[in-house]
């Protein structure tokens, strides 16, 4: 894959609006994520999102991470530092980084939703390890940073190739992706420097190993202020 077509570009939908000067270097990713979210002056609720309700189902391509007891013991310590803050915990058994939405479940019939699987298989690229790194966060979530974000972002060009041979359009582009896992999402408008201060008593926790072997296609819906899906299918990258 021409590393063209991983570059990215600023845009103020995107959080952090500008890139990382470099994409691989987990001291220049964590800290350029740092710079951002103490620039939040107010967070926003993450749960204030036009079209989405507790009916919606949406086909969505993500990492989970069921067996990776480090991720859990360290999001599980965050949680109860973050505690007072009254933030909404991701569940333990629902940590996972979003990469694409597919298509509302309605829209894809089995048929295209196989071809979609197929033509992903083949254009998968080999697996890889990133790293997670506490903590920042967003306008609406408490997060780790990932490093290094190179093989993220041709997980999802490969994504988004596939999902254009079947005849689908990818929402976001590549050059607008900002890879991480929350940990917390916000639940009201509320001032961010409290949370902010809080997020930095985290900062010098020890990042943790994230083996990324296998992709998931799920269908996505909303469950009391958490995120809950079902695995359609698990393809393993090459």
């Amino acid at each position: 894959m021409p590393e063209s077509r991983l570059q990215l570009t600023d845009d103020p939908s995107a959080f952090p609006s500008e890139p990382p000067a470099d994409l691989d270097d987990p001291l220049r990713i964590a800290a350029h994520d740092l710079a951002a979210f103490a620039a939040v002056d107010i967070m926003l609720n993450h749960w204030d999102r036009p079209g989405w309700s507790e009916q919606t189902r949406a086909y969505y391509w993500m990492l989970t991470f069921p067996n990776a007891p480090a991720l859990t013991d360290l999001a599980r310590h965050c949680h109860h530092r973050l505690a007072p803050l009254g933030l909404d915990p991701v569940p333990l058994d629902a940590l996972h980084t979003t990469l694409t939405r597919v298509a509302h479940s309605g829209e894809l019939p089995p048929e295209r939703l196989d071809a979609l699987l197929q033509a992903t298989a083949l254009a998968l690229p080999p697996a890889f390890t990133v790293h997670g790194i506490p903590l920042a966060g967003s306008r609406g979530a408490v997060r780790l940073s990932l490093a290094p974000w190179t093989p993220i972002l041709r997980l999802h060009a490969a994504l988004s190739d596939a999902m254009i041979t079947s005849g689908l359009a990818p929402r976001k582009p590549t050059a607008l992706l900002r890879p991480h896992l929350s940990l917390a999402y916000n639940n009201r408008q509320r001032p961010a420097a409290p949370v902010i201060d809080a997020v930095a008593t985290l900062r010098d926790l020890p990042p943790v190993d994230l083996p990324v072997r296998d992709v998931q296609l799920v269908e996505l819906r909303r469950e009391n202020r958490a995120y809950r899906w079902d695995v359609i299918k698990s393809l393993p990258l090459s």
